[in-house]
């Protein structure tokens, strides 16, 4: 993916089967097997830069863990990116009123009960992925 700028980001990912993970402060939490959608911001120097280093993380090209979502991506598979400029915990938010949520996951420094969203299938996953990130 080439450098589009800054804004935020969620990745649609796939996880083939169940299992527990440690995750930094959040200790051991249960994941489904199953979709999931994680936002975050890219609004630094290196704007989507750091979808790079997810994508990194999740082949195992580095196993840097600084983010909760760096805990996850190496058991998944990411299947689309989905972007825009709207606020980040906007987006989250929108998504946590059609998703399942994974609470306390990548919120650390806001008042979102989450950045992390669950769900069985993913046409459902990705209606409302897209429609967080394009609503007017």
């Amino acid at each position: 993916m080439e450098d589009l700028g800054k804004g935020t980001y969620t990745l649609i990912m796939f996880l083939k089967e169940p299992m527990r993970l440690k995750v930094g402060a959040l200790g051991e939490l249960y994941f489904n097997e199953g979709y999931y959608a994680y936002t975050g911001s890219a609004l630094g120097s290196g704007g989507f830069v750091r979808v790079k280093r997810h994508k990194a993380v999740a082949s195992g090209r580095n196993r840097t863990k600084q983010w909760h979502i760096d805990y996850l991506l190496p058991h998944v598979e990411v299947l689309d990116v989905v972007t825009s400029p709207r606020p980040e915990c906007s987006v989250a938010g929108s998504i946590d009123q059609l998703m399942a949520r994974v609470p306390r996951f990548g919120c650390s420094d806001c008042r979102c009960p989450t950045h992390l969203h669950y769900a069985e299938d993913l046409e459902k996953m990705k209606k409302a992925v897209h429609g967080a990130h394009h609503v007017a």
